[in-house]
């Protein structure tokens, strides 16, 4: 059968050739060769000339985001993926417990399948391929169409790298264009691992196609600001990272509330660090989403085309980086409570911190679960209370929570473009994904001396307390 009566045959002859580049990558594999070849990719996508490439790619094909800071991205993420993992064992025997008898031998998962979003059409399948190559797999990237032009243009820049070390380009592929849902589909049932960023269609697809999956929720941020914060810094904190690619982050601020007694503080802190409040939910709402869906000429532009967009250009001062609409509407029937993935903020006011935590809460449950939020106090039993009461894997802590979420070099999180959910986003896993969710491992087990316990060594406060 040809590829025009077929148009799934180039995709199952990419899987195959990815198949047998793996097993000859894991048979003819080493600790070096593996580190060799996340290092390459990495060289592919950091390179200052590529990198500027790959950003303009993304720009002008996807017209989401901004390409000084899609350039940030694409060094940033990497590098700290490439600190994380520099020195990881990922090959061989990774762990021996003499006291348990049991050593940990570490296996890939084989070819893995990445289906990654136009959001970051560079950055993420760089960061999956690099873990993926990392603990000894081969990779078939599945790009959103938009993302395809910069998907390509990364694996030529990888490729190229890997003929200077004399690595295998079938080790790293992507889907032959035009993608589709059916190519996409059966990359999804015939790989090892699928791996899924993007879309919540994608996601319940990827968990639902047979194959071992990993798969990430929706953000929906929401940063609560209490008496007790530093204001300047809170304001400057939440612009940079609401402004940070035009707000193409799951982890882009998509509400802030604000305790009662520092409202009116917070709104000046935030109109001195380029913030305008525009007291008009029918307009931003009707303009923002016009025929039920989000408008094209908004979400994820610069300020000025934004602002133009939701007819403010006579409204908000001059050099307005993005707005703050007040509301107090929560769920399906008050979009302005969802994601917005532009430069509007959903501003909602609360009388008290209990009632911002209340606030929150109903945020997450709407959309968001399971992902993050953030605060801006000084007040560790505050954050002690959130933690205890969202519904959410992550709370951010007096930090720009873009940057955050993902990985900094100042916090200890995992640096990663996608955020699992726990079981609140329906999500296998609750935290970043790096490259333990890219390895698996077989345990030899030995006999150890017994080590059974008599019953009065497990029982004997329950006795005391409840009696035999």
């Amino acid at each position: 059968m040809n590829a025009l009566a077929d148009p799934l045959s180039d995709l199952d002859d990419i899987v195959s050739r990815a198949r047998t580049a793996q097993r000859r990558y894991a048979a003819e594999g080493s600790q070096t060769r593996y580190d060799r070849a996340a290092q390459a990719v990495g060289w592919a996508i950091m390179e200052p000339a590529r990198n500027r490439e790959l950003a303009e790619l993304a720009v002008q094909t996807t017209g989401l985001g901004n390409v000084a800071d899609k350039i940030t991205k694409n060094h940033r993420k990497t590098l700290g993926l490439l600190r994380d993992i520099q020195g990881v064992k990922t090959f061989g025997v990774i762990k021996e417990d003499t006291a348990t008898g049991i050593t940990e031998i570490a296996r890939p998962m084989g070819v893995v399948g990445a289906i990654v979003p136009s959001t970051n059409p560079a950055a993420t399948p760089a960061n999956n391929i690099i873990n993926a190559l990392k603990c000894g797999n081969s990779i078939v990237i599945a790009p959103s169409p938009k993302g395809v032009p910069s998907c390509e243009r990364l694996l030529q820049f990888i490729h190229a790298e890997f003929a200077k070390i004399g690595e295998d380009s079938d080790l790293v592929q992507m889907i032959p264009a035009p993608g589709s849902k059916e190519k996409t589909q059966r990359l999804m049932e015939t790989c090892d691992k699928v791996i899924c960023t993007g879309s919540q269609n994608n996601v319940h697809r990827a968990q639902t196609c047979g194959t071992p999956a990993v798969a990430v929720g929706a953000g929906n941020v929401t940063v609560i600001i209490d008496e007790t914060a530093d204001l300047t810094s809170a304001a400057e904190k939440i612009r940079a990272s609401k402004t940070f690619d035009n707000a193409t982050s799951c982890s882009s601020e998509n509400a802030v509330v604000v305790v009662d007694a520092i409202y009116d503080a917070f709104i000046a802190a935030m109109s001195r660090a380029g913030g305008a409040l525009v007291d008009d939910e029918a307009q931003i709402v009707a303009k923002l989403w016009p025929d039920g869906h989000l408008n094209r000429a908004v979400i994820a532009q610069d300020a000025d085309k934004m602002i133009a967009a939701l007819g403010l250009s006579d409204r908000v001062p001059e050099g307005t980086e993005y707005i703050a609409v007040p509301t107090t509407g929560i769920g399906p029937d008050f979009p302005l409570s969802g994601e917005k993935l532009s430069r509007v903020l959903a501003l909602y006011r609360a009388s008290d911190f209990d009632a911002a935590v209340a606030t929150t809460c109903a945020l997450q449950l709407h959309q968001g679960a399971g992902h993050s939020v953030g605060i801006h106090s000084s007040q560790a039993e505050r954050v002690m209370q959130l933690a205890k009461t969202i519904p959410t894997s992550r709370i951010i802590v007096n930090q720009a929570h873009t940057f955050a979420t993902g990985g900094a070099f100042t916090n200890g999180m995992p640096f990663s473009l996608s955020m699992g959910c726990g079981a609140w986003g329906g999500n296998v896993i609750d935290d970043n994904l790096h490259w333990k969710h890219f390895l698996q491992n077989t345990k030899i087990v030995r006999e150890i001396p017994a080590r059974e316990p008599k019953l009065g060594d497990i029982f004997a406060q329950y006795w005391q307390e409840a009696g035999q």
